[in-house]
């Protein structure tokens, strides 16, 4: 073990001392006393500056870790795929050059861990795998940098022990888990550094403009995508994952700049209990080599607070539902060069080097605990496989009746996780709920890993701890509103399936009179934002009516043939293509007599071709803004205008039909910019306004809305208990149940009468005292799964997340919680588009 002990005996060096960075070079952050391959370049001799001298770019990265792999014969380098702004998603496979030539067999058995007959195989002669990943928050940066170091040291370091320890070992190197945000963020901190560094918290440099680095192109937070998987860079280390299945996952962080360094373990109580106590103990004790090599270097730090191991999607904790050890790392951020913190000059380099040495530190750890580690991995699975790991059904049955499309979605992340699932074999009924044949899946619990199936479709309403530091339910069917059942006896079922089939959609006869189609489909919405870009007319039922053996629900499309700038063929023709592949079916009918309302009634209101504009930049939440331009861009093919805050009040807004507010952050918009959204809202506009643009809807008179004030009181509440007592009336994010009138235009679309909603306000409104204007309302009973305080719970029960107000000529549309969250809230899209195209007559 002598080279683990160089590794952490660094001539200690005061972080002011490099406060101006003239002394950098690459031996401040490698272990002094090994000597490295010559041949091997230094990261500066291809970037063309010192690790942490300047903040390397994505592009450097890449040419970088190309060119360490065309000189390594250690390292195998991949392309797993692109971001949305077209970087590579790069791995890195170190490990000896024996084990590269023999890499597929080394996988294939590593993979044999995890499955039956696991116990004829000997751990002790087998490499630990060990998945180390950085700066998925792009301006967290010091993670990414310090792979550059990291990978030069694994390289070239030369030594009879790193040899074996190469040997014993396959690392899986993820230089950059968020490419476009690292690219962001690195212009920026580049772009505002002064050659004479300034440590002055109040320079441009610490302060990034809107949205900042932290998140992907659409700005997504992807250190919550692990488990939704619905990101390009999240499917490439999925794959990864499932591929390998790694003893040890770790996830380089950063934190607020007075911070000093966590590592996990995080709080105790607040493990998901889905997790062994095992996982926690190996936890801690790969802790114990983080605080050796931290020691060593005289970096202070700390473990088991704030943070948890509670939701799954993320980095840290996914691994631990999954056979292996999760291990977040978070260092206090210099957010840029150099900067002042209550525990000194914080400098990037300083920065860099905890990340460095605790990369080393973990590979130390795997490589001494290389047989527990393995041991764990095949125990966990074994006892999959045992009934001790059930719940007591034999498996999940989902769908819906009249929307293919949100069952497909949810059973293609299943097949991302290598989950098998089963096509129904025939309609059944299990809880009076209908399954039909080709809409719904059957997932059989008796398989690989029922824990991470349990994890997915589980609702769990008691905690042992009250604080969580992310969302407290992500109950997936819930989330895609799909009918769903645990149960005892399987239903009849096809083979599994191997590849999902594309979704299907066409029409099923042409037609000289109308066309129909319902709006269950989760893309019709798409289909008619085809059809309006193209000039056709359209209109929309209010009512419900029937014709040839058809029934025809509220929000039902029809498409007029004559009329049209169109001919009949080429009508015929457009709607062939745009229904291709989205499992929208078109109806064509010969007559406008139905039982009921006729093609030519009243109740028919015509569509208007939406052209809508959402607000961003300064005051306005990032994240919520990026899920709606994502679900507009990616799915339905929508454009969308992205208004900046900066210059709202300078653009002619006349054109718009709909101006989205996303939710704001911090103060929001000015009273200037209410008034003239004032102005275009009486002139006809609709505005959809979220979560806490409530208050601000309610003071400037759009709405008049009644709040359900707060009234707790903390009583024996001690100075030391006063954060807990306050962050348990937080609600982080759970899952509850409204009751929605089906006749209302917003809910067009929907075939039940309840629907799952997610919620992380305590933003509580008053029911209006007509029934017709809550078309949304919250159960008296709502808690679905997740967390929600005693307080609270009172509060949202009977509560409203919708409120419809008419200002003069236009509408205003306000939606207390998120019905776009991160992605996979496939449920609630369709809310947001029966605002935009029925807000007219609402």
């Amino acid at each position: 073990m002598r080279l683990f002990y160089l590794t952490f005996c660094f001539l200690f060096i005061i972080q002011t001392s490099l406060s101006g960075q003239e002394d950098l070079d690459l031996s401040y952050y490698l272990p002094a006393g090994i000597s490295y391959d010559p041949a091997i370049p230094k990261p500066s001799a291809i970037i063309g500056h010192e690790v942490g001298a300047w903040h390397v770019t994505h592009d450097k990265l890449v040419q970088y870790m190309q060119t360490l792999a065309a000189a390594s014969d250690r390292i195998q380098i991949e392309d797993r795929g692109r971001t949305f702004e077209d970087r590579p998603v790069l791995l890195l496979t170190i490990t000896a050059p024996e084990n590269l030539e023999r890499l597929e067999t080394l996988r294939t058995e590593h993979l044999q861990l995890t499955e039956s007959g696991a116990s004829n195989l000997n751990p002790a002669e087998m490499p630990v795998v060990v998945y180390q990943g950085f700066s998925i928050h792009g301006n967290e940066p010091s993670g990414a940098n310090a792979g550059l170091a990291y990978a030069y040291y694994l390289a070239a370091a030369q030594g009879p022990e790193i040899e074996k320890m190469l040997k014993d070992m396959i690392i899986l190197m993820d230089p950059s888990f968020n490419p476009d945000g690292l690219q962001r963020f690195a212009y920026w901190a580049n772009s505002n550094r002064s050659m004479h560094l300034n440590p002055d918290e109040n320079d441009r440099e610490y302060h990034e403009v809107w949205p900042g680095g932290r998140t992907n192109h659409y700005w997504f937070d992807m250190n919550r995508d692990w488990l939704p998987v619905q990101l390009p860079e999240s499917r490439a280390r999925i794959k990864t994952f499932h591929d390998w299945y790694p003893n040890i996952l770790t996830d380089h962080h950063e934190m607020g700049t007075d911070a000093t360094f966590f590592f996990q373990p995080g709080e105790p109580s607040r493990v998901h209990p889905l997790t062994p106590g095992k996982n926690q103990e190996l936890t801690a004790e790969i802790g114990t080599y983080h605080v050796k090599a931290l020691d060593g270097i005289g970096s202070l730090y700390y473990s088991e607070e704030d943070y948890d191991d509670y939701y799954y999607g993320k980095g840290s904790t996914f691994p631990d539902v999954n056979g292996g050890i999760g291990i977040l790392f978070e260092q206090g951020s210099s957010r840029g060069h150099i900067q002042e913190s209550e525990n000194g000059i914080l400098t990037f380099p300083f920065t860099i080097r905890n990340q460095f040495v605790t990369a080393l530190s973990t590979i130390e750890a795997a490589w001494n605990m290389r047989a527990k580690l393995l041991e764990y991995q095949r125990d966990f699975f074994a006892e999959m496989r045992t009934n001790k790991a059930r719940t007591g059904s034999r498996g999940v049955i989902f769908g819906d009746t009249k929307d293919g499309a949100r069952a497909w979605h949810l059973a293609e992340i299943l097949q991302r996780h290598k989950i098998r699932f089963h096509e129904l074999g025939a309609d059944t009924e299990i809880d009076g709920k209908n399954f039909h044949k080709g809409k719904s899946y059957v997932v059989p619990m008796d398989q690989k890993n029922p824990k991470l199936i349990q994890a997915m479709f589980e609702k769990r309403t008691t905690f042992t701890d009250s604080l969580f530091y992310d969302i407290s339910a992500w109950t997936f069917p819930l989330a895609f509103n799909l009918d769903y059942a645990e149960t005892t006896r399987l239903p009849q079922i096809g083979e599994a399936v191997s590849a999902l089939n594309p979704l299907q959609g066409g029409v099923d006869q042409q037609s000289a009179y109308a066309y129909l189609l319902e709006w269950h489909e989760y893309y019709t919405p798409k289909v008619l934002n085809g059809l309006l870009q193209k000039g056709l007319r359209a209109k929309v039922a209010k009512e419900r009516f029937s014709m040839d053996q058809n029934k025809f629900d509220y929000g039902t499309v029809m498409i007029p043939v004559q009329g049209q700038s169109l001919t009949s063929d080429e009508i015929y023709t457009l709607l062939g293509d745009l229904t291709a592949g989205t499992g929208v079916q078109v109806h064509g009918v010969q007559t406008g007599k139905t039982v009921g309302i006729d093609l030519g009634s009243r109740e028919f209101d015509p569509i208007h071709t939406p052209k809508v504009a959402l607000l961003v930049g300064d005051g306005i939440r990032s994240y919520d803004a990026g899920e709606i331009w994502h679900l507009f861009d990616t799915r339905y093919d929508m454009k969308i205008t992205k208004i900046d805050t900066d210059y709202l009040s300078r653009a002619d807004l006349s054109t718009y039909t709909d101006i989205i507010i996303p939710g704001f952050r911090g103060g929001g918009i000015s009273e200037r910019q209410a008034e003239k959204l004032k102005e275009w809202v009486s002139a006809g506009g609709t505005l959809i306004g979220y979560r806490n643009t409530a208050q601000w809807l309610d003071k400037y008179e759009f709405l008049d809305l009644e709040f359900r004030r707060d009234t707790l009181k903390a009583k024996d509440i001690s100075f030391e208990q006063r954060s807990a007592f306050e962050g348990a009336q937080v609600t982080g994010g759970a899952i509850f149940e409204a009751q929605i009138d089906r006749s209302h235009p917003i809910n067009f679309g929907y075939t039940n009468d309840r629907l799952p909603l997610f919620r992380n306000t305590n933003i509580y409104l008053e029911p209006s005292g007509n029934s017709y204007e809550n078309p949304i309302q919250y159960t008296a009973n709502p808690l679905l799964s997740g967390y929600i305080s005693e307080e609270n719970a009172k509060k949202i029960s009977g509560s409203v997340p919708l409120k419809i107000g008419r200002h003069n000529r236009g509408r205003v549309i306000l939606f207390t919680d998120n019905t776009n969250f991160r992605a996979f809230w496939y449920g609630t899209n369709k809310l947001l588009m029966n605002a935009i195209f029925f807000g007219h007559i609402m």
